[in-house]
């Protein structure tokens, strides 16, 4: 093995070295009963991104225009609290943020694909708030906030 394919294989992560040795994991979302792709497959890492990206910005206007009296140093302290109440408004009501939308995404129960229990939606916000659980992910591509609170992001 040369050191590009060292620097590949690092880069790639180890899933793709694995699946390069001939382990198959199968698809995102097959353990959890999800079509591949279309409508209900699990949602990819870059949608997500997106989400939150747009979540975040919309998290810091909304805090900005109406928390802030103009000083954006006081936006950035109040864009968390704004996103945190705005994805457990939203998610908890209609099982997506605005961003999710946008995207095409929704936050279902992994049990019955449903609208998630309002319990559930706490959970999944705190532990969002935490950040590291969301950097966290299974080989479903479900970040360890969605495992531990029983959901799972799909597409619209």
């Amino acid at each position: 093995m040369d050191n590009r394919e060292a620097i590949g294989s690092w880069l790639s992560g180890p899933r793709s070295v694995a699946e390069g040795m001939g382990a198959d994991f199968g698809y995102r979302g097959e353990r959890l009963g999800l079509p591949q792709d279309g409508p209900r497959s699990v949602a990819s890492f870059g949608r997500r991104l997106g989400a939150i990206f747009i979540d975040w910005a919309l998290a810091v206007l909304i805090s900005y225009g109406l928390l802030s009296g103009g000083a954006l140093q006081v936006a950035n302290r109040w864009a968390l609290p704004v996103f945190l109440v705005m994805v457990l408004l939203t998610v908890g009501t209609v099982g997506f943020t605005p961003g999710k939308r946008i995207l095409g995404l929704r936050v279902v129960a992994v049990d019955g694909l449903g609208r998630l229990a309002t319990w559930r939606v706490l959970v999944r916000t705190v532990l969002l708030g935490l950040a590291i659980p969301a950097l966290i992910w299974d080989r479903d591509g479900r970040g360890l906030h969605d495992q531990l609170s029983g959901a799972v992001q799909v597409r619209i």
